[in-house]
């Protein structure tokens, strides 16, 4: 009884996404599904649920105003025509559709990632991708892979709180993640350039991607080594840009000078430095100032998000405009903020910790299935927080009770549960919004081939998991 009320909510989710129903109706029927556990099996007592309110209520509230941020400055940006002129210039740099490609999977999308979170990446990765003569569907496809650097998203506090819970040192969990990475950054980078280059071409595009892959993994590491876990994912994602930009112009040394950035395309990278320099500055003084509650705000992509469009817009962005985002926020905050419920609902009721548990009476077998219990968190949250929320704590105690180590364990975990965050509903609804006329139509097929990606990784790192447990 326990435990089919535990993976209730999680069943009527994919059941209903699988029925090709819309990502809001599964959302809205997986919340309705874990109300019913709560008042059946999992009572919530009043303290409880007011501790709950007040530790996820801000997040949740953030959330939705980083979507609403995020879609305003892309569709003032598309409007204005800065980002074609920015595209066309990164495409004129890179001299190559792949290589172009991958600067966005694993430069500009997992750069502006770390910094922001929440996937707010795609809202800067996806509107230059459309601009590179791909299909609308595989511009949304090759997005999304741009998320492959979720436990450094939004300066780790996903990995805090599992490291947290855990009781294992920051830095030590997001080394760990770090090369346990190297798994997603590969296979992101092998994928996309497959997607993105010609028949003909495709064997040499994947050892292109797969070398890419290697080196953000190596300068992740190695940012995380020297500075620490907060700022490693950003300096990791600067260094690809950084590397990506002066290979091409070496590429090219001797032929015609590339074409300087225009106008637009200048100020569309200074929207973006108001974007990143505004959330940096602002959190160095927060923390200086340790500051508290509202406070934190000030540091937040919420804020900076609008204050970045509206500056690029001089503060008038149109009433055209005005609409087209409030009717694409209707569509994607309800479906991002109602998986979170879902995911707080599961975790503060215990649901989610019985529903570990119960997958652990497989003994030695579960630490094959764990990453897996993971990736479910992040494919329902959508956030590498929510999940750990989730199922951070549940699996540090089953580690244990299973006698291997806990920090690869962790490591594998945190991973996992970044990874379906691009998967999520959310975040497929986001993304099809984003790409060209024609990937809305073909969500599902989007997600398809995303969930295909995600579970292979997933799948190579619950390998990875048994044979460190073996050692």
């Amino acid at each position: 009884m326990y435990l089919l009320l535990s993976a209730l909510p999680v069943v009527v989710v994919i059941v209903a996404l699988v029925c090709g129903a819309r990502s809001l109706y599964a959302a809205l029927g997986g919340v309705l599904a874990a109300a019913c556990g709560v008042a059946l099996a999992f009572p919530l007592r009043l303290a409880q649920a007011g501790q709950a309110m007040d530790m996820w209520l801000p997040v949740l509230v953030e959330v939705v105003l980083i979507v609403g941020g995020g879609l305003l400055l892309s569709e003032v940006l598309r409007v204005a025509g800065a980002q074609k002129a920015l595209a066309q210039w990164v495409l004129g740099q890179t001299g190559s559709g792949v290589g172009a490609v991958l600067l966005v999977v694993h430069g500009v999308t997992p750069f502006a990632e770390s910094l922001t979170g929440f996937g707010i990446g795609i809202t800067i990765g996806i509107p230059l991708l459309a601009h590179y003569g791909l299909p609308a569907r595989k511009v949304a496809v090759i997005g999304l892979l741009g998320l492959c650097a979720v436990p450094w998203g939004s300066m780790g506090p996903g990995t805090l709180i599992a490291a947290t819970m855990a009781g294992l040192p920051l830095d030590a969990l997001g080394l760990a993640s770090a090369w346990v990475s190297a798994i997603p950054f590969v296979l992101t980078g092998a994928v996309a350039a497959w997607l993105a280059s010609a028949p003909g071409e495709r064997g040499q595009a994947v050892l292109q991607g797969v070398g890419s892959g290697l080196l953000l993994t190596a300068a992740v590491a190695l940012a995380n080594a020297v500075v620490g876990t907060p700022p490693a994912g950003a300096l990791g994602a600067l260094t690809m840009i950084v590397l990506f930009l002066w290979l091409a112009r070496r590429r090219n040394r001797g032929g015609p000078k590339p074409a300087a950035l225009p106008s637009l395309g200048w100020r569309a990278l200074q929207a973006y430095g108001v974007l990143l320099g505004g959330v940096l500055l602002a959190g160095v003084v927060v923390r200086a100032l340790q500051w508290t509650g509202m406070g934190h705000l000030l540091a937040s992509p919420a804020l900076w998000l609008f204050v970045a469009a509206l500056w690029f817009a001089r503060g008038r962005p149109g009433s055209e405009v005005g609409q087209r985002v409030l009717c694409s926020w209707g569509q994607v905050a309800p479906v991002t903020g109602l998986f979170i419920v879902l995911g707080v609902l599961m975790a503060v009721s215990g649901m989610a910790a019985q529903l570990a548990h119960a997958l652990d009476q497989g003994g030695s077998l579960y630490v094959f299935a764990a990453p897996f219990v993971g990736a479910l968190g992040g494919f329902v949250t959508g956030s590498n927080t929510g999940a750990n929320a989730m199922f951070a704590a549940p699996q540090a105690e089953i580690a244990q009770a299973l006698g291997v180590a806990v920090l690869p364990f962790m490591a594998v975990h945190n991973v996992s549960a970044s990874l379906l965050l691009m998967a999520s509903p959310g975040k497929i609804e986001m993304a099809c919004h984003l790409a060209p006329e024609g990937a809305l139509a073909q969500r599902r097929l989007v997600q398809r081939q995303v969930l295909l990606v995600d579970m292979a990784a997933v799948a190579v790192m619950a390998m990875l998991n048994v044979m460190l447990a073996l050692r």
